[in-house]
């Protein structure tokens, strides 16, 4: 077999998508799997989704190369000076990548790498490659190539190939499904014509095996972008019949092609478990701690607060995108003891999710007069509190119980701020109740 890697040629404002340059290239060398690979969304030089495409083929590897190299010569967006396109070509099983080359992919899906890096892992294995500009799609097609045996889980018992299949836990992680659904050239730019009406149909069929399609709570296709590049909509899920199905029943404008993508989203492969002392900008993290004040609301909506474990602390924000969480954020308080999810950015967390561990159900509040029953007064510093009429007396505040509008589990962004590799609670797989966002 042969393993061809391509990143980094799309652009946010000229309207290029690696993806579908890829389909097209897997269609001309006759493809056994697209793989969508999505790297670390921490890093610097990305688009939103930071993807980098893999497509495995029983072409010969020169021949691959050749066909790749002139499709990204021909249409990446080369114009756009953030855009530095990279393809790489390997001979062999993509199961059976050197060790390296599959650390390499993990490596990019939680760290920031370099371009000096790739080459050197490119020339250690001999792989033919390519670049544009400076070539920095080296990393990610680099990444992608080591994929298949990098991230995925591994070989069954009896030596069996992993296949894609839904959620086959191993050591590297698992694998779901995108179906993307391709626009006419002429169209590209101007606005997407999608029956909302048929989204919603469709998605409501599939949930939860579909997940991300909409966003139920504000009406938002979140299956269809607004940039001006070539994809209709994308449809994830867990199964790969069920995002073809979801895909074909939607009403739209004419559809140029359609192709199924394995792909390592709604994962959270991005994350490391780590100590707050641990977290380190540029990359995300779970991470438990308590919750140290009350969070406060910023100037433009955005929400903050603090955890400490004991020996180290760290700012928490949830921003004005994810809307309707800051609620689920602002219902904390003090003393609550919470595992916090997403990227460490100016040394503070961005949340994707978290998971209530603990509650703090009590306050410290004024005694009742035992007698009156009102508020007692202030005696002085130091001097507790009296009432003005019965003369009554406390030694100091009470604890008091207190109702919380939050429950113990896991709580998320809607799925229109959703990161394209983060989990959505309703795939399952973790350690407490969820609250699913729909």
């Amino acid at each position: 077999m042969t393993v061809i890697g391509i990143d980094d040629t799309d652009s946010r404002e000229l309207g290029m998508c690696t993806t579908y340059l890829a389909a097209r290239v897997a269609e001309r060398v006759g493809a056994e799997r697209r793989l969508l690979v999505r790297l670390n969304p921490a890093v610097e030089h990305k688009t939103r989704g930071n993807a980098a495409l893999a497509i495995h083929t029983d072409a010969d590897p020169d021949d691959a190369f050749e066909v790749a190299r002139e499709a990204v010569a021909e249409a990446a967006a080369t114009d756009d000076p953030r855009t530095n396109p990279g393809l790489v070509v390997a001979p062999g099983d993509p199961g059976a990548v050197p060790d390296s080359v599959a650390a390499f992919a993990r490596r990019a899906v939680r760290e920031r790498l370099d371009v000096e890096a790739a080459e050197a892992e490119l020339d250690a294995a001999g792989y033919r490659h390519a670049g544009w500009k400076v070539g920095r799609g080296k990393i990610g097609a680099l990444a992608a190539v080591g994929a298949w045996a990098g991230l995925g889980p591994a070989p069954d018992a009896n030596g069996v190939d992993r296949d894609g299949s839904n959620a086959a836990d191993g050591p590297g992680g698992e694998w779901t499904y995108e179906c993307i659904t391709y626009r006419e050239r002429d169209r590209w730019g101007t606005p997407r014509e999608v029956d909302a009406d048929s989204v919603f149909e469709a998605a409501d069929d599939a949930y939860p095996v579909v997940w991300d399609t909409v966003d139920r709570e504000t009406g938002e296709l979140v299956c269809v972008p607004h940039t001006p590049g070539p994809i209709l909509h994308g449809i994830r899920g867990d199964d790969p019949d069920a995002v073809r199905e979801v895909a074909e029943a939607i009403e739209s404008e004419p559809v140029e092609r359609r192709a199924v993508f394995v792909t390592n989203q709604g994962t959270d492969a991005h994350l490391r478990d780590a100590p707050l002392s641990a977290a380190a900008n540029g990359r995300s993290y779970r991470t438990t701690g308590t919750v140290v004040d009350d969070p406060e609301t910023r100037r433009g909506g955005h929400v903050f607060f603090a955890i400490e474990d004991g020996e180290s602390r760290l700012d928490c924000a949830a921003f004005e995108p994810t809307k309707r969480f800051r609620d689920r954020v602002r219902a904390l308080r003090a003393g609550d003891r919470i595992t916090a999810c997403g990227e460490a950015s100016e040394d503070t967390l961005k949340l994707e999710k978290f998971a209530v561990r603990s509650l703090n159900r009590t306050e410290l509040a004024t005694p009742d007069c035992p007698d009156c029953g009102r508020s007692m007064e202030s005696a002085g510093a130091g001097q507790g509190y009296r009432c003005r009429d019965c003369a009554t007396t406390a030694d100091g505040k009470i604890e008091r119980a207190v109702d919380r509008e939050i429950e113990l589990g896991w709580y998320e962004v809607p799925p229109e701020a959703r990161r394209h590799i983060a989990r959505p609670l309703v795939r399952g797989g973790f350690d407490a109740p969820t609250h699913p966002e729909r």
